[in-house]
């Protein structure tokens, strides 16, 4: 049925289930027990460890049995290392423990773990001593005085001491239900400090289970884990999703996209989730011609808007569907998605419609009215999906999830007589340039499709007359040059002239955050201190 407003509601199927993280690893190990549920994904063969479903169910069970010596069910443990198969166990073995698991970047620095640690009031945290030249030990050590509730640390090289406490303890589990919380995410801190989302077990569950069956992921095939861990686009949408449909997941420490193109071929892998920077890097990457890609059918992306001409890139070289997820930390994390059977105009330029059991509003940011059809509001959403809280931030929570449960995203967005939603940007990233609002997305869109243009981001930048200025910062594609006149002339050909950015700079790389988004603010920073020449 057509819509008269924008607000829709998702498909009743498939439907819910009331299942822990915990039980979801045990139904699978106790339905296809010797099946191979975790591989790392290394260029020898020899380096590779190994797990099936059933080895990994027990190993999650020795890691509740070994926390539960330690800690309380309900007290906070975080975990700072990158993609190993530790933090999966850590995972599913914190969630049978009871315990809510508080997720770590590995690139913080000691201000950003003090910070996520003492916010959290963890009481212990897993740590690698160092990685990619980051002492993470050294940094847990030199904040902990800051931290008076962090009473435990324990050391990812000293794993075998910690899994031989579970393997002797004859301790009980705890009854844990879908509704408990089980996981701290600290959203991106892309403007002010960052919160901490209070998510559980049926949100994340459900999510990586409907976020998968829309892929259209086939029950034990193959499937390349590159998001990072501490990210909900790792930790649900690749390893929740993956034991759900029971597949084989290969896990890449650190997304590197020539090992990412060599474990498709060396596995065969079906399927693959990556945000829009890791895909275009490989594309770019030389090894990309000559790997056999050819048993890829479904990649996933999302974090960031992925242009029309990008989408249909991706399907024509590497012969997959393509879907694209929307959403944020605190909706578990998706809330709308896009179809493989959708249109390559649909994929570029819609988020598509809500996932199963949720609900999709657009309303006016001011008077939190529902909006006609094809007017630009909030993305508002509700549902199962939708976070407890953020953690011990009571006025936080209650600006973002009013009093009939709606969270309100900050995204702007139209919807259609579909229910299918259009994404205009941040309503903090619009730029009001002389009382006009002109929208990033839209100018991003058109400049992304130019062929000297790999990546670009459209920032507001102040301005003493008019307020604010558009300020376009691109990175060339591989062997092109960005020539302001050209570029401004393909502009005024498809947007008016007041969308023409009035500053250009060329960058060889964007700050990211740790799920691959641009860090605009960031960009204007460096800006505004004179970091970057203009051309």
């Amino acid at each position: 049925m057509k819509l008269k407003e924008s607000h829709t509601h998702g498909p009743s199927e498939p439907p819910l289930r009331e299942l822990t993280l915990g039980d979801l690893l045990r139904e699978a190990a106790e339905d296809c027990p010797e099946r191979p549920a975790l591989i790392t994904g290394e260029s020898d063969p020899a380096d590779r460890r190994q797990w099936t479903y059933a080895e990994l169910y027990a190993d999650a069970l020795v890691v509740a049995r070994a926390l539960g010596e330690r800690f309380e069910p309900g007290e906070r443990i975080a975990v700072w290392a990158p993609n190993i198969p530790e933090w999966i166990l850590l995972e599913f073995g914190s969630a049978l423990a009871g315990t809510i698991l508080v997720t770590v970047n590995p690139a913080y620095q000691p201000e950003e773990v003090a910070y996520v640690l003492g916010q959290s009031r963890s009481a212990g945290i897993f740590v690698m001593p160092h990685y990619r030249g980051n002492p993470m030990l050294a940094s847990v050590e030199k904040v902990r005085g800051q931290c008076p509730d962090l009473r435990e640390v324990i050391r990812f090289d000293e794993w075998e001491d910690f899994m031989e406490s579970g393997r002797k303890s004859e301790a009980e589990l705890p009854q844990v239900s879908p509704g408990d919380a089980c996981m701290i995410q600290y959203t991106s801190g892309t403007t002010g400090f960052p919160k901490g989302a209070l998510l559980h077990h049926r949100g994340l569950v459900n999510n990586g289970a409907h976020t998968i069956d829309r892929m259209g992921v086939d029950e034990g095939a193959v499937f390349i884990t590159s998001m990072p861990f501490f990210h909900t686009g790792g930790c649900v949408l690749c390893v929740l999703a993956a034991v759900s449909r029971k597949v084989t997941q290969v896990v890449i420490e650190q997304f590197e996209p020539g090992l990412v193109l060599e474990m498709i071929e060396v596995f065969g892998a079906q399927a693959m989730a990556g945000v829009p920077t890791m895909l275009i890097a490989m594309l770019e990457h030389p090894d990309f011609a000559r790997r056999d890609l050819s048993t890829i059918r479904s990649v996933n992306s999302g974090g960031s808007t992925v242009p029309e001409a990008l989408v249909a890139r991706f399907e024509k070289e590497l012969s997959a569907n393509f879907t694209i997820v929307f959403g944020q930390t605190e909706c578990s994390p998706v809330a709308s998605m896009t179809r493989p059977e959708d249109t390559v105009e649909d994929k570029g330029n819609t988020l598509g419609p809500p996932m199963p059991h949720v609900e999709v509003k657009v309303v006016d940011p001011e008077s939190g009215e529902t909006l006609p059809l094809g007017e630009m509001g909030e993305y508002c959403t509700r549902g199962y999906h939708v976070m407890h809280e953020y953690f011990d931030m009571k006025e936080a929570t209650a600006e973002t999830i009013d009093a009939d449960g709606w969270l309100h995203t900050g995204d702007l967005c139209s919807m259609d007589e579909r229910g299918y939603t259009k994404i205009e940007g941040r309503i903090k990233d619009m730029i009001i340039r002389g009382g006009e609002n002109i929208y990033p997305r839209e100018i991003e869109d058109v400049l992304f499709e130019h062929e000297d243009v790999a990546e670009v981001a459209v920032v507001g930048l102040p301005d003493e007359r008019m307020g604010e200025v558009v300020g376009a910062f691109l990175r060339p594609a591989p062997g092109r040059r960005i020539l302001k006149k050209t570029l401004f002339d393909y502009l005024r050909k498809h947007l008016s002239p007041q969308k023409t950015p009035t500053h250009w700079v060329v960058v060889n790389e964007f700050p990211l955050t740790g799920s691959g988004k641009i860090q605009k603010f960031v960009l204007r920073k460096q800006w505004e201190s004179g970091e970057h020449e203009e051309i």
